[in-house]
């Protein structure tokens, strides 16, 4: 049997191990696929009914902080017309072993078929007595001042308006004191509208029209370096038309680099559109991986159908070039 038989293909939240043949009373365990902080194991046995298994690898770390685990699972098959088994939602449920979770299918399957898991969060318990266990998707933004103390002052002069010197405008008409002093030396657009005889120089005020007040606050939050997990992955989106548009490098690389983690079927199509629109590669080649490599593609029908209707013509093209392509090497 060759070795690709016990791979499991994955991408950052999702897996999916692809079965060419399962003969009668046999049991089959993947390669290690790493998701999250852990390595995982699926297994199955066929006897009567056939059992599935998903488990992490058995080390000192997963003894120690085993996984609570939420995921979807399924069972699709491409004998004759597409088949698809779904497992109810898993939610929150402690993964130590191999016994702890087991899908016992009782309709028979042969022949070609996947076992796909998409993970919809991976907890790890706190260290700390009497809280909650958090997701390990929340640290996946990280943003590590070179001097925390000055940066918690420059963090201060803006939440408490210490001599600030210029007026942001949000969208819907409430304001932000800041400092352009601060803001021109992390925006090189901002930098041009204080350095010559510009309205905001004049007046001492940006107008930011596109952006909410709470987008807008987070977006200064990042520059002053004072911006929270929880606040960067709320504002994501907009953070990154804002530093694509203000130049601010950094931020838009951060976003870049958050969004290829949790692609799912709800943001896939938004996600590729704005890979497209920011000439964000990596997100674009995680969005076509997982519509066509992962056949996700599949299960989008309806929204496909408005993306296909009001997207560029040249994304559109390519979407369909990559699905055209996987359908000649099946």
């Amino acid at each position: 049997m060759s070795e690709s038989a016990y791979r499991v293909d994955t991408t950052s939240r999702l897996a999916q191990w692809r079965i060419e043949n399962l003969a009668s009373c046999t049991y089959r365990k993947s390669d290690p696929f790493k998701i999250g902080k852990w390595n995982w194991y699926l297994s199955v046995e066929k006897n009567r009914s056939l059992s599935i298994k998903l488990f992490p690898e058995i080390s000192n770390f997963a003894r120690e902080n085993p996984p609570i685990a939420s995921f979807r699972i399924r069972v699709i098959s491409s004998v004759g017309e597409r088949q698809c088994l779904v497992h109810p939602d898993v939610s929150e449920k402690v993964v130590k072993s191999n016994e702890d979770f087991v899908w016992t299918i009782e309709i028979p399957l042969t022949g070609k078929f996947i076992i796909d898991v998409e993970f919809l969060d991976l907890k790890i318990s706190s260290s700390s007595e009497g809280t909650s266990p958090c997701s390990i998707w929340t640290e996946t933004f990280t943003h590590k001042p070179p001097n925390e103390t000055a940066l918690a002052s420059l963090g201060r002069m803006l939440s408490e308006s210490i001599h600030t010197d210029i007026t942001i405008h949000a969208s819907d008409g409430k304001t932000i004191e800041a400092h352009r002093a601060v803001i021109a030396s992390r925006s090189p657009v901002f930098r041009s509208m204080f350095s010559h005889n510009l309205r905001e120089k004049e007046l001492s005020s940006v107008n930011i029209s596109d952006m909410s007040i709470e987008a807008c606050q987070a977006f200064l939050n990042y520059i002053y370096g004072n911006i929270k997990n929880e606040e960067f992955l709320t504002h994501r989106l907009a953070l990154l038309r804002a530093a694509d548009k203000y130049v601010v490098s950094d931020l838009k690389e951060a976003c870049h680099d958050s969004l290829v983690e949790d692609i799912d079927c709800i943001n896939v199509l938004e996600r590729l559109q704005n890979a497209s629109l920011y000439q964000l590669p990596k997100l674009k080649n995680g969005c076509m991986r997982y519509l066509v490599k992962f056949g996700k593609i599949f299960d989008i029908g309806d929204d496909l159908n408005v993306f296909v209707q009001c997207a560029d013509r040249e994304l559109i093209g390519e979407l369909f070039t990559e699905v055209l392509a996987a359908w000649k090497g099946f």
